[in-house]
């Protein structure tokens, strides 16, 4: 048994369980027949298998515990961002009553306590529902922290205050497996990478989304980062990259087709508009078969998102304004059936080179 993860724990367990029922139903069907004493062989195999992982990892086994583990996940979640505001206003409510001393060292000491217990309680906790709950409420207090020390000593606002924040985001995601948290490190990190772009073309740091491009090379990193450095201990972290990488990059595509005049390109409007259509069109078409090649659903279905948007905004510009509405939302449902048929098409051929590279 090399189960590294509790994450590949419950997928062998999941394996388990679609196996019994597979077996059970080739069965029924006479398929095929085990002997007894090959059945008992299996089933005290798998039990053994699943009281180790269960002990070990606290995995769910039934169906029931996997609808009370989402129960949880969701109680965890709503508790975090329930205490991190509760903190934040509880925080405001009696600022004023403190002195600047006693402030300072509430704002220094809250976050490193919360640090600590969480990494405490991540050693101890085998579901890591309390561990993730705490490293949220670490993440808030951090972000106060340094937020009131610049208003107490009034410190002119820098993006460098991102970097703190985005490491921090970083090291409890990954210390206790918490995606919700590695989304927030890379929105800091991209942040400030696409805020140094920003201010190398000569721009201040604070206005750096008025120029939708520097926001392509942090869209590169963050998608390419999982092809290079793999994430296989932690749960669905190469997914978070790669979405986030795409959405990075379709949204200021998306932007740049129809105000071409915030780019950096010094060419006509116009032009700059059309160019960013069709990246916008090539790329999605493009990463749509990228995915399907390397079977990443999240890039198929990411980039089949942009591309429809893509689509129906030209159809809604060329159409709208001297089509009849009758006619342009049945051309709508046209197009929309005319893409259930190419999508189906290349489903059919996703499956055939499946089946062919099976055999």
């Amino acid at each position: 048994m090399k189960e590294k993860s509790r994450e590949e724990a419950q997928k062998r367990a999941d394996q388990i369980g679609h196996f019994n029922v597979e077996l059970k139903a080739l069965e029924d069907e006479q398929v095929v027949r085990l002997n007894d004493d090959q059945l008992t062989s299996i089933s005290d195999y798998h039990k053994n298998l699943l009281a180790h992982f269960s002990e070990k990892f606290d995995i769910d086994i039934s169906s029931g515990e996997k609808r009370l583990s989402f129960g949880m996940r969701i109680a965890s979640f709503l508790g975090a961002l329930a205490l991190a505001v509760s903190v934040f206003f509880l925080f405001y409510q009696y600022w004023g009553r403190f002195s600047t001393v006693f402030q300072i060292a509430l704002l220094i000491i809250a976050p490193n306590v919360m640090l600590f217990a969480t990494l405490y309680v991540s050693q101890r906790e085998k579901t890591g529902y309390f561990s993730k709950l705490l490293a949220l409420i670490t993440f808030a207090c951090f972000v106060l922290n340094i937020f009131v020390l610049g208003q107490i000593y009034n410190i002119t606002p820098s993006d460098k205050a991102f970097i703190v924040w985005g490491a921090l985001a970083f090291l409890l995601a990954y210390a206790c497996d918490v995606r919700l948290l590695l989304a927030a490190g890379i929105i800091c990190i991209g942040g400030v990478l696409s805020a140094r772009v920003g201010v190398w073309s000569g721009c201040y740091w604070i206005y750096f989304g008025n120029r939708p491009e520097n926001f392509l090379p942090v869209a590169a990193l963050f998608f390419a980062l999982p092809f290079v450095i793999h994430h296989y201990r932690y749960t669905a972290f190469e997914t978070i990259y790669r979405v986030f990488g795409l959405l990075t990059f379709f949204i200021p595509v998306l932007i740049l087709s129809y105000w071409g005049e915030i780019s950096y390109l010094y060419i006509d409007d116009d032009t700059i508009e059309a160019l960013y259509q069709v990246i916008g069109f090539a790329a999605s078409a493009g990463l749509i078969a990228f995915g399907i090649r390397r079977g990443l659903d999240d890039v198929v279905n990411t980039a089949n998102t942009f591309f429809v948007i893509f689509l129906y905004t030209k159809v809604y510009d060329w159409c709208w304004d001297w089509m009849p509405k009758y006619l342009f939302f049945l051309l709508v449902g046209l197009i929309a059936v005319f893409m259930l048929f190419v999508f189906k098409r290349i489903r059919g051929l996703t499956k055939s080179s499946g089946l062919a590279v099976k055999a």
